[in-house]
C-alpha cells in the first residue's frame, strides 16, 4: 500500500483550510476496504441463510449453485469439490481459508485493515473487530452443519449491524469517514447488481410457472437475500411481480441498499472529497458516478428489462470496478520498483 499524503502537487496548491489536515493513503486505503469487507460478510451471511431456507421450501438442492454464480467462483469451487451441495457450498463460502471470498478469509481481512487503522478508529470500533474477527476466524465445520447454519448467519449479519452502528456513531467525520463511505457503498452496489442479474434469470419461468406459489416464494428471497422485503411490501404491497422487484432493488431512492442510493452516496462522498478536501484526482470517479446515475434515472425498469438487464447489470459492474480503480490509482498508486 502506498504511504503518500493524498493531495496533489502543484506550483500553486490551494490555501489549507483551519483544521483541515490530509489523510495517509495507506489509512484511506483501509478504511474503504474495512468497509468493503465487513458489507461484504454481513450480504454473504443473508444470501447464505436464505438460500438455506429456500432450498428447504422447494425441497430443491440446485438453487445453491446461483451462491456460486453471484460470486462469479465456478473455477475456484470445482477446483475444491466435485458437486454442488448444501454442505460444500457452506464450506465453501464460510470457512475455506483458500477461498479469498468465504467469511473467514474477509474476516481476517477486515481485521488486518483494523489493525492499520488502529491510530484512526475508536476504541469501541476496535474492541468489537477484535472479538467479532477472531470468532469468525475460529469457526470450524462443525460450527456450520444445518442445525446450526441459521444461528450462524444470524450472529454474523447481527455483528456486522453492531459494527456499522458502532462506526457511524464514533467514527471521526472527516476523510477517512468518507473513504468508508464510499467503500461501503460500492460494495452495495454491486452485491444489488449481481444478485439481481442472476436471480432474475435464474428464477424468470418460461411458462406455466409464473404467478405460481413457487414462483413468488422464490421472489421472495430474492427480496430477503437484500434486506428489502418489508421495505418493499410497505411500498408495493400488492405488487409482487419480477418488474417491481427489479425495480425497486435498482430505482427506489427510499430502500437503502438500492442501486439509485448507494450511488447518491457515492457520489456525494466524492463530492466531498473534491469540495471540502481539494482532492482534485476524484474527477474520473466522480464522472463516472454520475454518469452510472444519469443512465439509471433516464430508463424506466421496463426499459431496461426489454433492452437486455443482464447487459445492462454487466456494465454497471464494470463501472464500478472502474471507479474502485480510478480512486485507487488517485490516492494509493501501486509502487513501481526500479531494477538495476
Amino acid at each position: 500500500m502506498g504511504s503518500g499524503i493524498m493531495t496533489q502537487v502543484s506550483a500553486f496548491p490551494p490555501p489549507v483550510l483551519p483544521g483541515l489536515r490530509n489523510l495517509l493513503s495507506r489509512y484511506a486505503e483501509s478504511t474503504m476496504w474495512l468497509a468493503r469487507y465487513m458489507e461484504r460478510i454481513e450480504n454473504m451471511a443473508r444470501l447464505i441463510e436464505v438460500t438455506s431456507t429456500s432450498v428447504q421450501a422447494s425441497n430443491m438442492d440446485a438453487g445453491w449453485d446461483s451462491v456460486i454464480r453471484i460470486n462469479a467462483d465456478d473455477a475456484l469451487f470445482f477446483q475444491h469439490h466435485k458437486s454442488v451441495t448444501e454442505r460444500s457450498v457452506v464450506s465453501f463460502y464460510i470457512t475455506d481459508r483458500d477461498n479469498p471470498d468465504s467469511i473467514v478469509s474477509m474476516a481476517r481481512c477486515a481485521r488486518e485493515n483494523a489493525r492499520v487503522l488502529r491510530p484512526l478508529i475508536s476504541t469501541e470500533m476496535w474492541m468489537h473487530l477484535n472479538v467479532f474477527t477472531r470468532w469468525v476466524m475460529e469457526l470450524g465445520p462443525d460450527d456450520t452443519g444445518a442445525g446450526y447454519l441459521s444461528t450462524l448467519c444470524t450472529r454474523l449479519k447481527q455483528d456486522c449491524q453492531t459494527h456499522f452502528g458502532i462506526t457511524e456513531g464514533t467514527l471521526y467525520r472527516d476523510q477517512a469517514w468518507l473513504f468508508y463511505i464510499l467503500g461501503k457503498n460500492l460494495e452495495r452496489a454491486d452485491q444489488i447488481t449481481r444478485l439481481i442479474d442472476i436471480k432474475y434469470h435464474t428464477l424468470l419461468p418460461s411458462g406455466a410457472g409464473v404467478g405460481s406459489d413457487i414462483d413468488m416464494s422464490q421472489w421472495t428471497s430474492v427480496l430477503r437475500s437484500a434486506a428489502a422485503y418489508h421495505a418493499f411490501r410497505r411500498v408495493l404491497p400488492e405488487g409482487m411481480t419480477p418488474a417491481n422487484i427489479v425495480g425497486f432493488m435498482l430505482k427506489n431512492d427510499g430502500f437503502p441498499r438500492s442501486l439509485s442510493a448507494s450511488l447518491r452516496s457515492v457520489d456525494c462522498a466524492l463530492a466531498s472529497l473534491a469540495g471540502e478536501y481539494r482532492l482534485r484526482h476524484c474527477s474520473p470517479s466522480q464522472e463516472r458516478a454520475e454518469e452510472l446515475r444519469v443512465t439509471l434515472v433516464e430508463q424506466t425498469v421496463e426499459d431496461i428489462i426489454m433492452r437486455g438487464l443482464h447487459e445492462y447489470m454487466d456494465w454497471i459492474q464494470r463501472q464500478l470496478r472502474q471507479i474502485q480503480n480510478d480512486i485507487a490509482n488517485a490516492f494509493w498508486p501501486p509502487v513501481v520498483s526500479v531494477q538495476a
